[in-house]
């Protein structure tokens, strides 16, 4: 009997494994056409927050408003910039709430795709156009657009995968994303010569449009997985105010733990990044040997990435749980500011921000959304999505104005204020554990 036993077990083993196939593979291509899509922007969102050019950034009657007070705009374009972004997402909280509490998943998943998609083409118009201030609006859009599409993107994954599965798989699927990372600028780096950037906008679209595709093939899988956890209503109206994730953020300790650590997580990434860009002009006074610098950083981070996600974050998160994927980037980055502090040089400061960088896509992250398994489709999907939009632009607004006031007083004291930074950050982590440890154990 124990020999039939064994290989009953093993049949049940690759049954499971075949069942759970498919909707990896369409979890895989929904996360990588997503970042491809993203990625074909963001050269193009970066070249306008770079640009010197104040009449195509920003609109006409704010240049001529600025010009009137001797206010030089193209000084304070970031700036600018993360402080409208900032409005827009704390504007945009109360429509997204009514789109989820009053239509059922399967409408409001792809409708809120194909809103994005709408706005590509309006902005192939804009750009086709050379309409003024057409900068401004982009740049702002592709921010919203950045972090509404992922958060979605982890809410949906958590209706789909129990926790044990996350811990098994979210490396994986976040390893679509990675190549997305890598895939969406060689594509804009192989065509916008070729078909410049208004029709870039429109393979965007292509490819969110790809995304749909995987979100209508994937709904099949999380009512299956929902029936079998016994939950009910996931395809009904979640219902609910449409600020209800703020009222949960104010209420549940776990939510605020996770805000803290997203607050205080972006803070450390924007004084990085920021101080980055100062020391880089210092030491690589010429564009190509600036370029090159950026680009061997990029390339590094994407590769520890992937190796990490592919090899190390299922063993760690299956292993162990969350608590040491969440605290080994937090040491790491107390470590790297530490040092940073003591002696600032430019390599050095790449050294950290692959740390940071591919810390947080390789573990944080995976180990932050395998969390959201375990609570209801409120807290999944509305609560979420105001931390990972509000809070996180929040963090981004408050830290770029930090930084301007720290830079004046040298990268010393920016890296000691990101020393702190990073310690409440590392605390919140510790608070997220604990919190998230009295979550009912996984259901599936």
């Amino acid at each position: 009997m124990e020999p039939d036993k064994h290989t009953a077990g093993r049949f049940d083993h690759l049954r499971g494994a075949l069942r759970e196939f498919p909707p990896l593979v369409w979890s895989f291509l929904y996360f990588f056409f997503l970042l491809t899509g993203y990625y074909v922007l963001r050269p193009v969102r970066d070249a306008m927050g770079a640009s010197d050019d104040v009449q195509a950034v920003f609109p006409p009657g704010l240049v001529e408003w600025a010009a009137a007070r001797g206010w030089v705009l193209g000084d304070l374009t970031l700036q600018l910039l993360f402080t409208g972004t900032f409005i827009m997402m704390v504007l945009l909280q109360p429509a997204y709430g009514a789109l989820v509490s009053r239509y059922p998943r399967r409408v409001f998943l792809p409708v809120l795709y194909l809103l994005f998609i709408a706005c590509l083409i309006g902005f192939y118009l804009l750009f086709g156009r050379e309409v003024p201030g057409r900068g401004a609006v982009f740049f702002i859009w592709v921010a919203v657009f950045n972090l509404f599409a992922v958060s979605v993107f982890w809410s949906f994954m958590a209706d789909i995968y129990s926790d044990l599965e996350a811990r098994r798989l979210y490396g994986f699927i976040a390893a679509g994303g990675t190549i997305g990372g890598f895939t969406g600028p060689v594509i804009t780096r192989v065509l916008v010569n070729e078909i410049g950037v208004p029709n870039l906008l429109l393979v965007s679209a292509g490819l969110m449009a790809m995304a749909v595709v995987c979100i209508l093939r994937l709904g099949r899988w999380a009512r299956l997985r929902e029936a079998e956890r016994g939950r009910s209503g996931a395809e009904q109206a979640m219902g609910g105010s449409v600020l209800a994730g703020l009222r949960l953020l104010r209420e549940q300790p776990l939510l605020q733990a996770m805000a803290v650590v997203m607050f205080f997580g972006v803070g450390v990434g924007t004084l990085l990044y920021n101080e980055q860009a100062a020391i880089a002009r210092a030491f690589y006074p010429d564009v190509e040997s600036r370029t090159a610098y950026y680009a061997n950083i990029d390339l590094a981070i994407n590769l520890v990435t992937i190796l990490v996600q592919v090899f190390l974050t299922r063993t760690l998160l299956v292993r162990f749980g969350v608590a040491p994927v969440l605290l080994i980037p937090a040491v790491a980055i107390l470590l790297g500011f530490a040092a940073l502090t003591a002696s600032p040089l430019p390599l050095l400061v790449a050294v950290v921000q692959v740390a940071t960088r591919a810390g947080e896509f390789s573990l944080a992250k995976p180990a932050r959304e395998t969390i959201y398994t375990r609570v209801d489709r409120e807290v999944r999907y509305k609560a979420k999505a105001v931390i990972d939009t509000a809070v996180y632009r929040g963090g981004d607004l408050f830290f770029v104005w930090a930084h301007k006031f720290l830079a004046a007083f040298g990268s010393v004291a920016v890296f000691g204020t990101g020393l702190l930074v990073a310690g409440c950050m590392t605390l919140g982590a510790w608070r997220l554990i604990r919190e998230q440890a009295k979550l009912p154990a996984d259901r599936h």
